[in-house]
């Protein structure tokens, strides 16, 4: 392998004149620059990128440990990631944990998944990386997860720590903007099909709508709410009691766009026309929701956008400058498609 020594003894200069030559410095004649250029050239010299991190203490790569590729949220998180590391500078290891596949929903029984969490970061730090990044299956606390002097940013969870980085979205104020648009459309009487009990997003989603609600001098009406588990079934089941009710309302928010497909189905076996007689929002944008019928209003998720804000944020902590926040929410986006009607 050509070295620097080899391009300095050819050129007949001092190893540091080649060095500043080659990173851009140092007060170097043009005559000198390019006679060691032609020789880097003629030798076919390549950067012992190695040795040079090990002397400066960095590789410039960020370790990513994703819960479970698989998992919807995972993709356009880690291709945000991507862009902004590359455009930076830095390069990613992956780390796929297969947590929906070995546990599911049932985080009551994480623990069993600790050791391999603790085996991924073991592997990242040797192979020296300069931060990481925790991307989760679920918004949930995770304190305490990893123990590391590196920098350490969590993505799509968040930890109770106030010393911790975290990038999430803001769910409480994405509902409420979902709720407020139903209510500027004229509707009144509006139910919700929240997530599963003790779900971080469940309870932010529901305080968000309930905060439309209340501000808009809405009566809040218990029958009209309704706990799912963000699942198919549980929107279909849970549709049909809310419109079997008396007093029926004339709009339904599920809190997740799998269980607004099962209010859209629900409604279609029942003989009842969205969004002409209900109307019906989702939330997460997944990919199907614009292909139901008819195409459903939802919330996106800037998902993309937490992949390269968490890199803006690591990248700071890495070069040691302040960040701003240490808990970032973003903004999410109401999608408005065909399932609202305006009631006159």
């Amino acid at each position: 392998m050509v070295t620097i020594k080899d391009i300095a003894k050819v050129a007949n200069v001092s190893t540091a004149t080649v060095s500043y030559v080659l990173n851009g410095r140092g007060n170097i004649s043009e005559e000198t620059k390019k006679k060691v250029m032609d020789i880097v050239r003629e030798l076919n010299y390549k950067p012992n990128s190695i040795a040079k991190s090990l002397k400066i203490n960095k590789t410039s790569t960020i370790g990513v440990i994703v819960e479970d590729i698989t998992v919807f949220n995972s993709p356009e998180i880690i291709d945000g990631i991507n862009e902004s590391a590359e455009q930076n500078g830095f390069g990613i290891i992956l780390s796929n944990l297969r947590i929906n596949k070995r546990i599911g929903n049932d985080f009551e029984n994480f623990d069993k998944c600790r050791g391999a969490i603790e085996d991924a970061v073991n592997d990242l730090l040797s192979k020296q990386v300069d931060g990481i990044l925790y991307l989760g299956v679920h918004p949930r606390d995770v304190k305490g997860l990893i123990d590391t002097k590196k920098p350490i940013v969590y993505i799509y969870c968040y930890s109770t720590d106030d010393a911790d980085y975290s990038v999430n979205y803001d769910d409480e104020q994405a509902a409420y903007e979902a709720a407020s648009y139903l209510i500027g459309q004229g509707h009144e009487r509006i139910a919700t099909i929240s997530g599963l009990i003790g779900s971080a997003p469940a309870l932010a989603r529901f305080n968000g709508y309930y905060k439309a609600v209340m501000e808009n001098h809405l009566t809040f009406e218990p029958s009209y709410i309704k706990t799912g588990n963000w699942q198919y079934d549980s929107g279909y089941e849970l549709a049909k009691e809310l419109l079997s009710l008396e007093s029926r309302p004339t709009a339904i928010m599920a809190m997740n766009d799998l269980m607004a497909g099962g209010v859209l189905d629900a409604c279609r076996d029942m003989g009842i026309k969205v969004p002409e007689e209900v109307s019906v929002i989702g939330f997460d944008n997944r990919e199907f929701s614009f292909y139901y019928t008819p195409k459903l209003t939802t919330v996106d998720l800037p998902l993309r956008q937490m992949g390269k804000k968490s890199i803006d944020v690591i990248v700071d902590l890495i070069h040691g400058n302040s960040v701003e926040e240490r808990k970032y929410k973003l903004d999410c986006q109401l999608i408005v498609r065909n399932t609202v009607a305006r009631l006159q």
